[in-house]
C-alpha cells in the first residue's frame, strides 16, 4: 500500500486509538498530512486537529529581540482564547524554570504576535533564549491548552493526530509526555479518533503498556463479544515506497529487542530511571505471555527469584503505577536499580536474547 491507502485505512478502522511505532525517515510526518488529506469532508475542510513537525514551524526565533516570533496561520483567530496561565497548567508537570508574556496583535483576529521569556522570580523580566528542548515542550503544551479551545477543536471535532511530539526530549521528559498523552485519550477517546505516531520505542511502549495492561486499560477494551477493542497498536514499516501497518508481536522489528537494547544501554551508562521499570515490567509480562501464564511474578520465579519474587513483583507494580509516573519520572534509589540490574541479568542468562546494540 501507499500513505494514502494507509491513511484510508487508519480512518475506516473501527478503533478510536491508534498507536503506531515508526522508525526516522519511515514516512511518519507525510502519514499525517495524508490523513488530513484523507478526512476532509465534502466540502474540502479538515475534519481534525494535527500536530507534527509543520506545526513546530508556527514559533521562530527572533534572536535580535530575544523573542519567540508566532508565525500567522489560520490558528491565530483562536489564540485570544488563550492565557499563559491555560499553557502553565500544561507546563507545570515539566517543572519550567522560567515564566513568560505573550504580546498579542492589537487586532485580535490575527492573535499572537511574540512570547518573551524571562526566568523565574525576575521581576525586571529581562529577556531569555530558552534551550531547543524547552521550546519543544513549551510548544507541545501550547498545542495541548489549545485544544482545550472549544471553538477551534469544536468546529475541527473528528480527530487528534500526534506525530512524535517528543523529538530532542530528554528520557525524563519523555516520560511526562507520555502521561499527557494519556490523559488526552482519556478525556477524547470515546468521542474522536486519536492517531499517535513516534520513534521513540521507550514512548511506544509505555503507552502500548498503560492502553493493554494499566489500572484503565479496561475502558479501551471490547466490552461485548464480537467488538473490537478501542485502541489498535502498530509498526509502519516501508519497503521501496510500499508500506504497512504490522503487529508489534509479529514484526521483523523484534520489539522486545529493542527494549532490552535500551536497558541494557542504559544500564552500561548508569543512566536508570524510573521509566526503564516500565519497560522492563513489558518485557516480563510478554514473556509471562508467550509462557501461557498471567502474572509475571511467575517470570520471576522461573529466573531465579523464587523467594523474593512476590516483593520484587509488589515494587515492580508499585513504581509502574501510573501515578507514581508523572510527579517521580526521574528518580529511581539505588535499591530500586539493583532490583532492574539483577532481572535483566537473570533474564539474560535464562533467556540467552542476543542483542546487537550499536
Amino acid at each position: 500500500m501507499d500513505l494514502p491507502q494507509i491513511a484510508r485505512q487508519i480512518k475506516d478502522a473501527p478503533e478510536n486509538i491508534f498507536l503506531i511505532y515508526a522508525s526516522n525517515a519511515t514516512g511518519k510526518t507525510r502519514l499525517s498530512v495524508e490523513y488530513k488529506e484523507a478526512a476532509r469532508n465534502e466540502q474540502g475542510r479538515q475534519t481534525g486537529v494535527y500536530y507534527n513537525a509543520f506545526s513546530e514551524d508556527l514559533f521562530v526565533w527572533d534572536n535580535e529581540h530575544i523573542r519567540l516570533d508566532v508565525v500567522s496561520s489560520s490558528l491565530n483567530q483562536y489564540h485570544s482564547q488563550l492565557s499563559e496561565v491555560d499553557v502553565m497548567e500544561k507546563l507545570k508537570p515539566y517543572h519550567p524554570k522560567y515564566d513568560f508574556i505573550f504580546q498579542f496583535h492589537d487586532n485580535p483576529e490575527q492573535g499572537l504576535a511574540s512570547i518573551s521569556f524571562f526566568m523565574k522570580g525576575d521581576e525586571g523580566q529581562h529577556p531569555v533564549k530558552i534551550s531547543r528542548s524547552e521550546e519543544r515542550i513549551f510548544i507541545w503544551c501550547f498545542f495541548l491548552a489549545l485544544t482545550e479551545v472549544d471553538s477551534w477543536t469544536g468546529e475541527q471535532s473528528d480527530y487528534f493526530f500526534i506525530d512524535d511530539p517528543v523529538s530532542s526530549m530528554d528520557d525524563h521528559n519523555i516520560f511526562i509526555t507520555a502521561f499527557t498523552l494519556m490523559n488526552l485519550i482519556e478525556k477524547h477517546f470515546e468521542r474522536k479518533k486519536l492517531i499517535i505516531t513516534t520513534h521513540h520505542i521507550g514512548l511506544a511502549t509505555i503507552l502500548s503498556d498503560w492502553l493493554s495492561k494499566g489500572e484503565k486499560a479496561d475502558k479501551f477494551k471490547a466490552k461485548r463479544k464480537g467488538e473490537t477493542n478501542k485502541y489498535k497498536i502498530s509498526i509502519l514499516e516501508n519497503t521501496e515506497e510500499q508500506y504497512e501497518l504490522s503487529s508489534p508481536r509479529n514484526s521483523v522489528l523484534l520489539y522486545h529487542l529493542r527494549v532490552l537494547q535500551i536497558l541494557d544501554t542504559a544500564i552500561q551508562e548508569d543512566s536508570l530511571e524510573v521509566y526503564h521499570l516500565a519497560l522492563l515490567r513489558q518485557i516480563l509480562e510478554n514473556i509471562a505471555s508467550f509462557l501461557g501464564v498471567g502474572q509475571f511474578q511467575y517470570v520471576l520465579q522461573q529466573i531465579g527469584f523464587t523467594e523474593e519474587s512476590g516483593k520484587m513483583a509488589d515494587i515492580i507494580n508499585a513504581l509502574t503505577h501510573q501515578k507514581v509516573y508523572y510527579p517521580q519520572a526521574g528518580v529511581m534509589v539505588p535499591d530500586n536499580k539493583r532490583i532492574l540490574v539483577d532481572v535483566f541479568n537473570a533474564l539474560m542468562g535464562k533467556y540467552h536474547f542476543v542483542l546487537h546494540n550499536d
